[in-house]
């Protein structure tokens, strides 16, 4: 008697809130700067995430909510009406090939250059990045931020919640708060750059106040089934240095859990690490989590399924891929069929713009002289 071959939990169907998943993989959001200058998405945008649309979910890259809130050169916004036109191009070119979308929305802080957005960056506390940015211009020393007034971190957090209002404009399910790799929010949630002394700065009741303010905030603009979180408990990428996450994050979960966010989206998430386990115990939701690859590591050669898989074993619902998904728009009929995968191409990465790196890593079907699906026009 012949068996049926067991379907690996990843490409399990999943509930996501009001959505059900095809499987339980997730595409990351991934910077890749092929936005115009002005922010708007560009028609090679939607040929790219339309090509990895057999993903259970995916979380589309980080767009600004403001102009002051701008990283990089041309990275998407979702401030202004010509950005909803172009993410709504994204959209329906998803929806068309099947997929689901959310939007990251994602404030830079003091990440971010005059010589970029044309603003002196807003930050809890004048702290600058030790390191250089890029800017239109190339490299360049980065500057010391403004530090927000309270009149400023109200209208931020207004300004939150009229992108995620675009962002259901625009078409998405729904939107990621990004409070993660030193950003805005990340910024004040890390006592080494947030040394306020108000009611946002100090105890850890009050630099998780922002945090909680913005997403409150986006739930009751676009109801909390819409609205995901994303962490990265002791990251310290972009200079961020946490001396207390055993305490921030738990505080955290626990001020937003009776909010209703939809899910909870754990960056470089181990589940050998007593914090994965307390947040998985302190989150009544969806728990998304990336699995730890190694930061400047080079992807393993079955990009983090095994990692993904003792993630779901250990309670994890979803798993958010970043990497195997650049370099493979078929990942999910990779994983299904245990075929390699493509080699990430890290030089086309960011800051290079065009097709290259981007929209045209192979198919399976490409191996087998099929075309690969055809450019979706703007």
């Amino acid at each position: 008697m012949t068996q049926t071959p067991r379907i690996p939990q990843l490409l399990e169907p999943a509930r996501l809130g009001p959505l059900h998943l095809p499987n339980r993989l997730v595409m990351a959001p991934l910077t890749r700067n092929r936005a115009g200058a002005d922010g708007v998405p560009q028609p090679l945008m939607a040929t790219y995430y339309a090509q990895r649309a057999s993903a259970g979910l995916i979380i589309a890259e980080a767009a600004t909510p403001n102009a002051v809130g701008q990283t990089y050169p041309n990275i998407p916004a979702i401030h202004s009406q010509a950005h909803v036109d172009g993410w709504r191009r994204v959209t329906r070119a998803v929806r068309a090939a099947g997929g689901r979308m959310f939007l990251q929305l994602q404030h830079g802080g003091r990440v971010g250059h005059p010589e970029t957005s044309g603003l002196t960056p807003l930050a809890p506390s004048p702290v600058p990045l030790p390191e250089t940015l890029h800017t239109p211009s190339g490299l360049r020393p980065a500057v010391v931020p403004r530090e927000m007034t309270t009149r400023d971190i109200r209208s931020t957090v207004a300004d939150f919640a009229s992108a995620a209002r675009n962002a259901v404009d625009a078409g998405f399910e729904g939107v990621e708060v990004h409070a993660a790799n030193g950003h805005l929010l990340h910024q004040f949630l890390a006592g080494n750059t947030n040394r306020r002394g108000d009611a946002y700065g100090g105890p850890v009741a009050h630099r998780i106040r922002f945090v909680v303010e913005v997403v409150r905030a986006v739930a009751d603009a676009i109801g909390p089934e819409r609205v995901g979180l994303r962490v990265s408990p002791g990251n310290t990428v972009n200079g961020v240095r946490e001396d207390d996450t055993d305490s921030v994050y738990p505080a955290l979960v626990e001020a937003l859990a009776d909010s209703g966010p939809l899910y909870l989206h754990v960056v470089a998430a181990d589940p050998d690490q007593p914090l994965f386990r307390t947040l998985r115990d302190g989150w009544p939701g969806t728990l998304i989590a990336n699995p730890a690859l190694g930061w400047g590591t080079p992807l393993p050669a079955d990009g983090g399924r095994r990692a993904g898989e003792r993630l779901l074993a250990a309670g994890a619902d979803l798993i958010a891929l970043g990497r195997a998904f650049i370099a493979n728009p078929d990942l999910v009929e990779r994983i299904r069929l245990g075929a390699p995968l493509n080699p990430v191409r890290e030089a086309y990465q960011m800051y290079t713009g065009g097709e290259t790196g981007y929209t045209d890593y192979p198919f399976l079907a490409d191996h087998a002289g099929s075309p690969s699906p055809e450019p979706v026009s703007g």
